[in-house]
């Protein structure tokens, strides 16, 4: 690491000023009240992506929840020169493995089966969100290897097993591995939008028996009286989070035990961010039955919680996947990220997106295990990628399947 650059680490985003992080996070974006973007035209046109904002990693520590009690102590890089911040990177000390989407389990009771100290670990993420983007914030490759340095430098100091950056974008990938971090790969199911003028556009696309199959699944999803609202900026009320918030602890605690977020990060990302929120609400005789909470950037559309308190054919699919293809659509929004895992969404017309990640491990025998069972899983994820992209709705050719 250059000399001129001094490094420190801070518990607490707070201390940072929202503009400081944001200019690093994402440059050229001037982000005015309530998550408002205005493009500054400065530099190259660049991707806003809303979770690595001052707004929803703070609201992440404020509400409670990416706090020392929950196993995310803040511990977020600050690199300066003179002063001024020129590199970030979010990033927490964890006593566990769980609310991250990249697994490591098996690692960590491995090296405590050897008799070796796992957690707590260091990780660069954006709390229970599986989402690619930045997590080296810097202007310039230069300065993206001297954070990847100093992640090390705070694993070392820290005597820490490892250290850990989870849903990296391209260009912190390759200063990790650069810098000798270990390459992990994974795929997601993203909705690629092909400039389609309306949902019936990207269904003419489809081969004619898929096509037929998504329409029958809408009409059924909406078949017992369902209406489906989309709510988002001023619009949104605490009625509508209050009703949000129920759906997400019915489902969160039948399919995890604990959800994760509690009702004051959705307070909190409304009063900040509230223009780039797009609540999708299924309702039923005069009552809300169901929603899906999706965060909006520059260029596409995120996908994240969902949850009802009525079960019905098919809603889930109406309200997370298809509903956010038709406002990408209408929005002229490039692609869809719909979350983790999922072979499902590939029929409705989600295709498979790789998905970095990038690890260091202190201890040398330990690293050539991780490094070769990487080297393995790597191998299987982009033969499953390549054979996920031919399984896809999409009309291959005029031989193959004829309307």
């Amino acid at each position: 690491m250059p000399k001129s650059l001094s490094l420190r680490t801070i518990d607490k985003l707070a201390t940072v000023g929202r503009e400081d992080w944001d200019r690093l996070a994402n440059p050229g974006w001037q982000v005015g009240p309530r998550g408002i973007l205005h493009w500054t035209g400065e530099g190259e046109p660049t991707s806003f992506n809303p979770f690595v904002s001052h707004d929803f990693l703070s609201a992440c520590e404020d509400s409670g929840c990416a706090t020392a009690e929950s196993g995310w102590l803040p511990s977020h890089l600050l690199l300066e020169d003179e002063g001024r911040l020129v590199g970030a990177v979010p990033a927490y000390l964890k006593g566990h493995s769980y609310g991250e989407y990249v697994f490591d389990h098996g690692w960590a009771d491995a090296w405590e089966r050897a008799g070796g100290r796992y957690y707590p670990k260091l990780q660069s993420a954006v709390p229970f969100t599986p989402v690619a983007g930045p997590r080296l914030l810097a202007a310039d490759p230069e300065t993206r290897r001297a954070l990847a340095q100093g992640l090390r430098l705070v694993a070392d100091r820290y005597e820490l097993s490892s250290a850990h950056v989870t849903f990296a974008d391209g260009q912190g990938a390759v200063a990790l591995t650069a810098d000798g971090w270990l390459e992990r790969l994974d795929q997601q199911f993203q909705f690629r939008n092909d400039g389609y003028a309306s949902y019936d556009d990207f269904l003419s696309r489809l081969a004619s028996r898929k096509r037929k199959a998504l329409k029958r699944e809408r009409r059924e999803a909406l078949a017992d009286g369902i209406t489906i609202e989309w709510v988002g900026g001023a619009d949104l009320t605490e009625a509508h989070w209050d009703a949000f918030f129920a759906f997400y602890m019915d489902t969160g605690n039948r399919k995890w035990g604990t959800p994760y977020l509690n009702r004051r990060f959705f307070s909190l990302i409304s009063e900040r961010m509230a223009d780039r929120i797009l609540l999708v609400m299924a309702r039923r005789a005069g009552r809300y039955i169901a929603g899906a909470l999706n965060l909006i950037g520059s260029d596409r559309i995120y996908g994240r919680n969902w949850g009802a308190i009525e079960e019905h054919p098919f809603l889930h699919f109406e309200v997370c996947y298809h509903q956010a293809i038709d406002y990408a659509i209408a929005h002229r929004l490039e692609v869809v990220e719909a979350g983790a895992q999922g072979e499902h969404k590939l029929s409705r017309g989600y295709l498979p997106e790789t998905t970095r990640s990038a690890h260091f491990i202190a201890d040398a025998g330990f690293r050539r295990a991780v490094a070769d069972f990487l080297a393995r899983e790597r191998r299987a994820v982009l033969r499953a990628e390549t054979e996920l992209e031919g399984l896809g709705p999409f009309r291959r050719g005029p031989l193959q399947e004829r309307d």
